[in-house]
C-alpha cells in the first residue's frame, strides 16, 4: 500500500491553519487540487463522522472523493477515510498533524495511504499515482502556506 508524508511551515499559529484547512467555505481560496469542496449529508462543520465531497480540477480526472472524519481533534489533527469508489482508488485515508513552532509559526504534516483500482493494474498504478499524489500535496501546501504569508 503506497504511503507518504509531505510537510510544511507555514507563517501562523496551529489554531488558524487548522481552523482554514477544514473550513470547506473557505477551501478553493487556497487549495490548488480542487475546483469544488463542501460537506454533505446535512454536516455544516467539519467534525468527528462529517462527510465532505472534494471535486478534483479536470485536468487530474475531476473525479469526486467523498470522506468521512475519523478523527477530529482540533487544533492538533484529523483524519480521513474515503467512502466513495471514485476512479483509481480502492482505498484511501489521509491524517493531518498541526503543531506550534516558535515565533507564532506552525507546522503540518499530511500523511497518506492508498490502494489503486483495478487489482490487476497496481503495478503500473500505484508509482504514477504516489507521483502525482506526492508533487500535488506539495503544491497545495504550498498555496496554504503562501495564504498565510503577508503581503509586503
Amino acid at each position: 500500500m503506497p504511503h507518504g508524508s509531505i510537510t510544511a511551515v507555514i507563517a501562523a499559529p496551529s489554531t488558524e491553519v487548522f481552523a482554514v484547512f477544514h473550513d470547506y467555505n473557505r477551501r478553493l481560496e487556497w487549495d490548488t487540487l480542487l475546483k469544488a469542496a463542501y460537506l454533505t449529508d446535512g454536516w455544516e462543520s467539519a467534525q468527528l463522522d462529517a462527510t465532505s465531497v472534494c471535486v478534483g480540477r479536470i485536468g487530474l480526472g475531476g473525479f469526486a472523493v467523498k470522506t468521512k472524519y475519523i478523527s477530529f481533534k482540533p487544533p492538533f489533527s484529523a483524519a480521513i477515510q474515503l467512502v466513495n469508489q471514485p476512479p483509481f482508488f480502492a482505498k484511501f485515508a489521509a491524517t493531518i498533524r498541526h503543531r506550534d513552532l516558535p515565533n507564532g509559526t506552525s507546522e503540518i504534516e499530511y500523511k497518506y495511504n492508498f490502494t489503486a483500482r483495478p487489482r490487476w493494474l497496481r503495478w503500473l498504478l500505484h508509482p504514477i499515482m504516489t507521483l502525482i499524489f506526492r508533487l500535488e500535496t506539495k503544491k497545495r501546501l504550498g498555496a496554504l502556506a503562501a495564504f498565510f504569508t503577508p503581503i509586503s
